[in-house]
């Protein structure tokens, strides 16, 4: 058994999905913003920024910014409603429609009556966007918060600019409980650059897909064809004959996750390849793979169930 991203046609392209410029609260004007990723190297980027009524409610037209090797995805930050501690949800949306209609959100307060986020993130995926739960540890979800955004695709797992500044980075706690709840969950790295500090060009996915447009990367981020990456490049993840097989650029630890407290890691020098036994996953539904290299950074695959 082979995970998605590693058997579906094509080839794997860098992006960064959660992106701000000046049409929000950004440092950087839109065209700047998709010169410095195409300069660094990216395949596509999506420009999200916050739609709330302080700044127009945008979703930034990125179109006039696109060439033969790089593209991008419409898409936004959409807020609406209060989580379980008061505060604005922030929910990622990526593949936007142009004229989605934006909930009644004046700025990063919640207002009384106002659509719910998890209703507004349902619209959004109705609209047909890629939706991710945004950063959870920096936002303070909770379980009960993420649990009601039962349209969401994905977890921002990593999001560099929580990372840079305050320290408060990952989703993976409230990811790894809802893939326990049965949730068909995929796992994302996002910059969240701004361009006030340095949040950028430190998370991404890396996504598999026959062709660099909008549409067949939206349908890859979809389908889970993808892994996120702060450096280490994966080539291939799967299961056989009691065991889970990983092949990555090189690096010095190999570690494979599941439910509760299970946990297998294997460590190295230069490590391309690993194999690690699945006897301690006997109970779990799902598992996943983390791979560091030898100056800390990560690369995480999509869960793996059924295996």
């Amino acid at each position: 058994m082979q995970l998605d991203a590693f058997s579906a046609p094509g080839r794997f392209r860098r992006g960064n999905l959660h992106t701000h410029s000046t049409l929000s609260d950004g440092a950087l004007p839109p065209a700047e913003v998709c010169r410095r990723y195409r300069a660094e190297g990216y395949d596509f980027i999506a420009l999200t920024d916050h739609m709330i009524g302080r700044y127009g409610y945008p979703v930034a037209d990125t179109t006039p910014f696109r060439t033969d090797g790089f593209t991008t995805l419409l898409g936004a930050e959409l807020h609406s409603g209060a989580m379980e501690n008061g505060e604005l949800w922030h929910i990622l949306a990526v593949g936007l429609p142009a004229d989605f209609a934006p909930a009644h959100a004046p700025g990063f307060t919640p207002e009384p009556g106002q659509e719910s986020g998890p209703a507004l993130a349902a619209r959004a995926v109705a609209a047909g966007a890629f939706v991710a739960v945004a950063h959870p540890q920096w936002s303070g979800m909770t379980l009960a918060d993420a649990r009601s955004l039962a349209a969401a695709h994905a977890v921002e797992v990593y999001n560099h600019g929580c990372a840079i500044g305050c320290d408060r980075p990952d989703g993976f706690q409230i990811a790894d409980l809802l893939l326990s709840e049965g949730r068909a969950l995929t796992l994302i790295a996002t910059d969240d650059a701004h361009f006030t500090e340095p949040d950028h060009f430190g998370g991404w996915v890396m996504v598999k897909a026959e062709e660099n447009t909008p549409e067949a990367l939206l349908a890859a981020l979809k389908a889970g064809a993808f892994y996120a990456s702060t450096g280490p490049e994966l080539h291939d993840v799967r299961v056989g004959d009691g065991a889970l097989h990983v092949a990555c650029s090189a690096v010095s630890t190999v570690i494979v996750q599941g439910h509760g407290c299970a946990a297998q890691a294997l460590h190295g020098a230069s490590m391309t390849r690993a194999t690690l036994p699945l006897e301690r996953f006997a109970r779990s539904p799902w598992i996943r793979v983390t791979v560091v290299d030898r100056a800390g950074r990560r690369a995480w695959s999509n869960p793996l169930r059924g295996f």
